[in-house]
């Protein structure tokens, strides 16, 4: 269970960040702070793994903390979640070490999605004595790479077709899912389903795996790598406009 601290200045922000907190497996709110000094206060008492830090508060700001966090040689990780959209807080924050940056107002599957990446890049670090290249290269590489897939498709498949069936992955991220389900969630055939899907297996996209039925038929099921979430979005955009 990763420990998180709210560091945000208005209680009603503070709640909504605290109940989407709740809301994805594997977080506990360690607790929610005000401002820059109860958060140095509650962090020489309890031990937590990531703050969620908000930019603008009175006296000292957020990213004020931050530089003091990395100066200190603090391990706790950062997400900015702030108002403040201007180049400096954006390049000051990522310079210094923030994992992402959360712009005010956003939907939970953002929130979401930022906590289950940074869960899954520390359950990589955590768990293993090295990472190949290849392990780390998710969680660095940018989407030009994604953008990249959506104009090389193989022949036979459309970006409108494939931003229908990117939607209803992205619904389904949480659980596995075949290639039947998909077919009938987005009325196109099942034939067709089979060839996006395998499609994204095979640029590591999705994870499949083989099950068998009590009739001893074997159903091929899928299911979303939560690292990959930005090809998703990059299939969903592709067939805007």
């Amino acid at each position: 269970m990763i420990k998180v601290l709210i560091v945000e200045d208005d209680p009603m922000v503070a709640k909504f960040n605290r109940v989407y907190l709740e809301k994805v497996d594997g977080f506990e709110a360690a607790g929610v702070v005000h401002n820059v000094s109860e958060a140095w206060e509650f962090l020489k008492k309890e031990e937590v793994g990531l703050l969620l830090l908000d930019v603008y508060m009175a006296k000292t700001t957020g990213l004020e903390m931050l530089m003091e966090l990395r100066k200190s040689g603090s391990p706790v990780d950062v997400i900015i979640i702030t108002a403040a959209n201007d180049n400096y807080s954006v390049q000051t924050a990522l310079r210094y070490g923030a994992v992402d940056y959360l712009i005010k107002p956003f939907d939970f599957e953002r929130f979401k999605e930022s906590l289950l990446l940074y869960k899954k890049k520390q359950a990589l670090i955590n768990e293993t004595e090295s990472v190949s290249q290849e392990e780390l290269d998710p969680f660095l590489l940018n989407r030009e790479e994604s953008e990249e897939k959506v104009d090389s498709l193989p022949k036979g498949l459309t970006p409108i077709t494939f931003s229908r069936i990117a939607k209803q992955i992205k619904a389904w991220q949480d659980r596995n899912f075949s290639a039947g389900e998909v077919a009938e969630a987005t009325g196109i055939s099942r034939v067709s389903v089979r060839k996006y899907l395998h499609y994204l297996v095979d640029i590591n996209v999705l994870e499949a795996d083989v099950i068998y039925q009590s009739t001893g038929r074997p159903l091929h099921q899928f299911r979303l790598r939560i690292d990959k979430i930005d090809v998703i979005n990059t299939f969903i955009a592709a067939d805007n406009g």
